[in-house]
């Protein structure tokens, strides 16, 4: 065994986001109704047609500032740069106060570090909010996102592209995230082993392909994931 790659899911993996950009779309409806434009319905109607919005955008079916600009335009004012400019400027400024580090997961990092891992970062999801969000872990290597890349999990091309990145091969690259159809299937789809994270306790699908490993926190990682040879 030579170099091994660790490539990581962030959100609900590295991070919990508390549901961060939900609020900033919130507080951009704040800005729309001042601008002379309309709430939809109430604050829980509201909640759910913006997680819907922000599922559609997760899910490939539109990028961040096209989900703002539908946003606002459902909502009666014109879909001007300005509103995808806020929204973006309110999501990065919250990271601070919204973004809480998974247990173990900075211990975690620098110990993968220390032991000579590859290590890099791969999510749905769009930049520089999700580098932001990998620097609250204390990850400061190379985030990979599906809003930069123009494809997202469980594509198998980003995860060889997160593979390349690396310069391994996908059979010495191993994924780490939450998601079993999106983080799983994608990395073994794509040649990757892969490491469901449980933290919940919670049924694996049994109609999908089992994961190389499963850990129940991201210090277990530690002990599952086989020892990289020194480089010479």
């Amino acid at each position: 065994m030579g170099q091994i790659g660790i490539v990581f899911d962030i959100d609900h993996t590295l991070v919990i986001d508390n549901k961060l950009e939900r609020v900033a779309f919130l507080h951009l409806l704040e800005d729309v109704i001042d601008d002379g434009g309309r709430a939809l319905g109430s604050l829980s109607e509201e909640s759910d047609a913006i997680d819907a919005l922000l599922a559609k955008q997760r899910s490939g079916g539109c990028s961040i500032d096209d989900a703002v600009r539908a946003f606002v335009t459902e909502r009666g004012v014109e879909a001007r740069q300005q509103y995808v400019d806020r929204f973006r400027a309110k999501a990065l400024h919250m990271v601070e106060d919204f973004v809480v580090p998974a247990p173990d997961a900075k211990r975690t990092l620098t110990e993968l570090a220390t032991r000579g891992y590859e290590v890099a970062v791969l999510t749905n999801g769009w930049n520089p909010l999700q580098r932001r969000k990998a620097e609250r872990a204390g990850f400061t290597g190379t985030v990979l996102a599906s809003g930069d890349m123009g494809i997202q999990k469980p594509d198998p091309r980003v995860f060889t592209a997160a593979a390349a990145e690396l310069g391994l091969p996908p059979e010495d690259t191993w994924y780490v995230g939450d998601d079993p159809s999106s983080d799983i299937v994608g990395a073994l789809r794509a040649g990757l082993r892969a490491i469901w994270v449980d933290c919940e306790g919670t049924p694996y699908p049994r109609d999908l392909p089992p994961p190389t490993a499963r850990a129940g926190a991201l210090a277990d990682l530690l002990a599952l994931l086989p020892t990289p040879l020194p480089v010479r």
